[in-house]
């Protein structure tokens, strides 16, 4: 599905988003983060459903541009989670290296057998895993002098939809990809597009989009997007590629930053927006953070 041409996924895309409308009766609302995927997202939704609504949870660790578009865009409930971010990583702990491995952490700090073996290579029953063998390096991170875990995701976004979601009734689109990682791969392969039988149900009909898929779209179609924090759209070595950030999501999450070739998203954000960047590094301590696994950010 993921090999498709452009104008088979955007058809099956429409169908299954329309799938979800009918069963639901209307009350279904797009998640909207107002980057280019669930830009691309929320623009099939309305050729199909004009009057569709969508969701944007203002974290307060969206780039300015990303709030500015926004707000040009009509239809939108706004939400805001019930923790700002200090407190959440005061409480919970800092979002780095990956979600697994955060989640690993902080509950192996727990005393979870489960974290501790997977930690150590291990399957609950004792025995050497091939899977969790990449646990294996960061088991480090136990003696890290400052709190990890992967519940900033939860506590910043899905909270504030889910509670979103329990007052209206409105069964959520969201624009998830499964080429994005292996955890949201695994839901694709396990639920698809739409996931009518999950306790909390959501749809994903871009699941099997790529990235080149998005930026072809909002090359055809010409619609509006941050550009102000993408940039243009130009093409690379055969590829379409954006001339500003590549990825958006939260300024502030340390998440697959170690993956990342020089300049990183930090070191560009000391650049780009260097109150931000005083902010997070300094203020917030995730220069400490970063240290500790050996992330550089000075510009």
């Amino acid at each position: 599905m993921q090999a498709w041409p452009l104008a088979r996924k955007i058809q099956v895309t429409q169908t299954r988003i329309m799938e979800w409308y009918y069963h639901y009766g209307g009350n279904v609302a797009v998640s909207f983060s107002g980057g280019k995927d669930s830009t691309v997202l929320l623009d099939m939704a309305r050729r199909a459903f004009p009057e569709i609504r969508a969701v944007f949870v203002d974290t307060g660790l969206e780039y300015p541009e990303i709030r500015e578009f926004v707000k040009t865009v009509p239809n939108v409930v706004w939400l805001r989670p019930e923790l700002a971010f200090p407190k959440v990583i005061e409480r919970y702990g800092y979002p780095i290296v990956s979600k697994e491995v955060a989640r690993r952490i902080y509950y192996a700090r727990k005393g979870s057998a489960w974290a501790f073996q997977h930690l150590a290579g291990l399957n609950k029953d004792g025995t050497p895993s091939r899977f969790n063998e990449r646990f294996m390096k960061w088991r480090f991170l136990l003696d890290a002098p400052f709190p990890i875990s992967d519940y900033c995701c939860t506590v910043m976004k899905k909270q504030p939809i889910h509670r979103f979601t329990r007052q209206t009734g409105a069964m959520q689109i969201i624009g998830t990809m499964a080429c994005e990682s292996a955890i949201r791969q695994n839901s694709y392969l396990k639920n698809g597009c739409n996931a009518f039988h999950k306790k909390e149900p959501t749809s994903q009909p871009m699941s099997f989009w790529l990235e080149q898929d998005v930026l072809q779209y909002l090359q055809f179609t010409g619609i509006p997007y941050a550009s102000g924090i993408y940039g243009q759209i130009t093409e690379q070595k055969g590829k379409l590629v954006t001339t500003g950030a590549h990825r958006t999501g939260c300024m502030f999450c340390m998440f697959g930053a170690h993956l990342e070739k020089e300049p990183n998203r930090f070191q560009r954000m000391a650049l780009t927006h260097p109150n931000q960047y005083d902010y997070c590094i300094h203020k917030l301590g995730c220069g400490a953070a970063l240290d500790y696994i050996g992330v550089p950010y000075a510009a």
